[in-house]
């Protein structure tokens, strides 16, 4: 029996390459291969015990049933308290919020329902793997926007007006950003909302590291610029900011209009978040938050520690991310065919993983991603290996 071809839109999909570094590493392990991990972003922190206990009481409660596809009120209503409280604006918790299960879905959602076939997104780069791919499930193509990392990754309205064509129909901002770890600065944000509002263009705005921010850095949502709540799309979740990226929950925030369309393809895809875990998102964000500032606090001595141990590497070029967990470092100047070639080298020869640049797309060659979201030993230790490498 012969069966038909898969369809186009998989087929001519790859698979992730950030999943996939994480594949090798745990089958590495299972072989007896001792391997530091610096490829993913996953938190070495626990979720906080209220959480937990909030999650495991709803389930001694038999909260363990379908909620309202938009999520359950207690959770609704925590995120616009949220968003009024930070960021300064209303949001009417049964009509301009979606609960998911996790980010990634919400960004899907979005993708699936803003984007037609043909339609163009333009998505500044280096940017997270998924995004281009969910655009190619939608039927759209990525207009990349490479950015120059010699200016900071700077992001320049003139530079998205440019890339605007009869087609273009949203801009995807990621901010902080997965892999730079750059924090856009008020003239920036502003200046993606005035492109958007003179072309009618929608913004979808990935706020997943929001609370992950170093220094003098402050994240400014794009929804909270004049004139950008009726078109921004804001995407944000739990894993990050409370160390919750088993639980796989997110959330989605948009104008009336849009999230009533938002909501036909959340439903007939997964329906709703799981009960019990909203429970623990709600005690996320109304408990003490100080557990946050901590975390952060640890993130950026790991990053301090990790500039400080590859600078002192000839042809490594490091500049301190401003958030997210994430150094961008540039090894043009090592002489490697790419970056491929080199992320290749440094598992074989140093048994340490980090992620390729060219997985981030245009303005991605010539750098590597390395996580600091492990642990003080494991950076330790990478540092040692690049070291022992190098020499």
């Amino acid at each position: 029996m012969r069966l038909h071809a898969f369809s186009k839109r998989v087929e001519n999909l790859e698979l992730s390459e950030t999943y996939a570094i994480l594949d090798m590493v745990r089958s590495l392990r299972e072989q007896g291969e001792d391997i530091v991990d610096l490829g993913g972003g996953e938190p070495d922190f626990r979720t906080p015990n209220h959480v937990v206990d909030a999650a495991v009481e709803a389930l001694s409660d038999g909260d363990t049933h379908y909620t309202p596809s938009r999520g359950t009120k207690a959770l609704l209503d925590a995120v616009a308290h949220k968003y009024k409280t930070e960021h300064g604006f209303d949001l009417a918790a049964d009509k301009n919020i979606i609960v998911t299960p996790s980010a990634k879905h919400a960004l899907f959602i979005t993708l699936m329902t803003l984007l037609d076939q043909g339609d163009e997104i333009i998505i500044p780069t280096p940017s997270w793997v998924s995004y281009k791919a969910m655009a190619a499930m939608a039927g759209a193509t990525v207009k990349a926007v490479p950015l120059d990392g010699k200016n900071g990754f700077m992001l320049e309205a003139d530079a998205l007006e440019q890339a605007i064509t009869p087609r273009t129909k949203a801009i995807l901002i990621n901010n902080p950003n997965n892999p730079t770890g750059r924090v856009l600065t008020r003239e920036e944000v502003t200046g993606v909302v005035q492109v958007a509002l003179k072309h009618g263009l929608y913004i979808i705005s990935d706020e997943i590291y929001e609370k992950v921010i170093y220094g003098q850095a402050r994240h400014i949502s794009i929804a909270s610029i004049e004139g950008a709540q009726d078109i921004t799309v804001t995407i944000s979740g739990f894993s990050k900011a409370y160390a919750m990226t088993g639980w796989r929950l997110g959330y989605v925030v948009s104008c009336e209009r849009i999230s009533n369309e938002l909501l036909k393809v959340h439903q007939h895809t997964v329906g709703c978040a799981g009960s019990f875990i909203q429970r623990g998102g709600v005690a996320a964000l109304k408990g003490c938050q100080h557990r946050i500032a901590d975390m952060v606090t640890s993130y950026q001595k790991r990053r301090d520690r990790l500039i400080e141990g590859l600078q002192s590497i000839a042809g490594i070029r490091c500049v301190a991310p401003e958030g997210a967990l994430y150094l961008f470092a540039s090894i043009a100047d090592l002489g490697f065919e790419n970056s491929l070639a080199f992320t290749r080298w440094l598992l074989s020869t140093a048994k340490v993983a980090v992620t390729p640049g060219t997985a981030f797309g245009e303005g991605g060659e010539g750098y590597i991603r390395l996580s600091f979201a492990g642990s003080d030993e494991a950076i330790d230790e990478a540092i040692r290996r690049f070291h022992q490498a190098f020499k």
